[in-house]
């Protein structure tokens, strides 16, 4: 077997195992279950993944666990001990401890006062804090990228396959910026409708062979609200650029996309650590 035909059984691998992780997380994920998935032995398997992915398969389920509470949280009315559940944490006391551990405060808590709260309007009809938008001049940039068709909070699940595949088929470089496209409107489109891509510039050398397709952001003026925080919390920043910036402002909107710039990586941060650039675009 030669080095791309290994590459390629490797890359058809990380797809399994990925999407069986995203799509089984309120379910005991056993580490021997995953690595027969992968068809390899869990010796060997654990280390290609942390090689690749940069951590191990637990500290990923992990991650992507408290990621889908802390949206749950944010998003819905359900129980906190459901959201426990649902997380994989039958015991609520457990859950408490793991998730203030990474949130920097308990789940209830943060159902109350995490930094989505920030742009939700106080009683006197006013935002709690100001934060600032910057314009800025965006040439055209192409992209590579994985679809992906469902809640924008999942969308993690398209990451996963297209920097899998990047480093299966030695194409990843340092310089690529993450970038997230979001076609759809979450308040009108059906969460399981919502059509968004996962992305990475400097992607005009790379064949866009399946999974990857190309998309171009189109160039000009866009109003950047930078956010720092849980990803879980961003839909609110959203909301308050529509309803409170965009009518002060003066500013049209452009009929294009809007986009987001990962700043850093939520391998290597915790969530309260997260750097985002959400980018509008103005006529």
């Amino acid at each position: 077997m030669n080095g791309e035909t290994a590459w390629a059984l490797y890359e058809n691998r990380l797809r399994r195992v990925s999407a069986y992780i995203h799509d089984h997380l309120d379910e005991e994920l056993d580490m021997e279950r995953l690595a027969d998935i992968a068809c390899m032995s869990s010796y060997h398997w654990h280390r290609i993944y942390r090689a690749i992915y940069g951590e191990t398969l637990a500290a990923t389920v992990k991650r992507l666990r408290l990621h889908r509470a802390a949206g749950d949280l944010v998003g819905t009315e359900l129980a906190v001990s459901e959201i426990a559940k649902r997380s994989g944490y039958p015991n609520l006391q457990s859950f408490n401890r793991i998730f203030k551990s990474v949130y920097g405060m308990p789940p209830a808590r943060y159902r109350k006062e995490g930094s989505h709260t920030a742009f939700q309007p106080s009683p006197n009809g006013k935002t709690k804090a100001m934060f600032d938008v910057t314009i800025r001049e965006i040439a055209p940039t192409e992209l590579i990228g994985v679809a992906h068709t469902g809640s924008y909070m999942q969308i993690g699940k398209a990451f996963e396959t297209l920097f899998g595949t990047l480093y299966a088929r030695g194409l990843a470089r340092p310089d690529m910026r993450m970038i997230g496209v979001y076609l759809d409107d979450p308040d009108i489109v059906p969460a399981e409708q919502l059509r968004s891509i996962a992305c990475v510039t400097g992607g005009s050398g790379v064949s866009a062979e399946p999974p990857f397709e190309r998309r171009t952001i189109e160039g000009g003026e866009y109003a950047v609200l930078r956010h720092k925080g849980p990803y879980a919390d961003m839909h609110k920043a959203y909301q308050w650029l529509y309803a409170e910036w965009l009518p002060k402002s003066g500013r049209q909107l452009k009929d294009s996309v809007m986009f987001e710039e990962y700043l850093n990586n939520p391998r290597d941060v915790p969530p309260t650590e997260l750097m985002t650039d959400i980018h509008m675009p103005l006529a």
